[in-house]
């Protein structure tokens, strides 16, 4: 009779699973920074302390082989993302609402063979990457979400 229920209860679980709201499992350009906790246990990171800036805080997170650093305003908004290490993160998750415009701007820009750079400016985000084999870079951020006094040279 047990078995009969466990089984039962897994096919019941098995059948709502595609109805269930997916989970954003990073924190995303433009979302509250309470996300960087989801993200440290999605990436099973450390998060290093927050480091306060003039104008900004930088929330740390350590995986394997990289660091990705989110920069969040004074009212608790996440406004960039900058990462380091030995590969590019899934940016899906990082821009969260922002990844089809930047999907679409990445579509329409040109191709150029040989760079180790690519900057790509969509109508509400960029997205730079540059770096070479297990030293590749980046950063994503939101121009119109910068604070005051903070310049996009300051998201590294």
């Amino acid at each position: 009779m047990r078995r009969i229920f466990v089984a039962m209860s897994l096919v019941a679980g098995l059948l709502a699973t595609p109805f269930m709201p997916a989970r954003q499992s990073e924190a995303a350009l433009g979302e509250p920074a309470a996300s960087v906790a989801v993200d440290r246990k999605a990436l099973s990171a450390t998060q290093r302390a927050a480091t306060t800036r003039r104008g900004y805080t930088v929330q740390e997170l350590v995986t394997g082989g990289n660091t990705v650093r989110e920069y969040i305003t004074p009212s608790g908004i996440v406004f960039a993302v900058a990462w380091n290490g030995v590969s590019h993160p899934d940016l899906t998750p990082l821009l969260g609402t922002y990844i089809t415009e930047y999907k679409q701007a990445l579509r329409q820009a040109p191709r150029q063979r040989g760079l180790r750079r690519s900057q790509v400016k969509a109508a509400r985000v960029i997205v730079e990457k540059w770096g070479h084999m297990r030293n590749l870079q980046g950063r994503a951020y939101v121009p119109a979400l910068i604070p005051e006094g903070v310049s996009s040279d300051d998201v590294k």
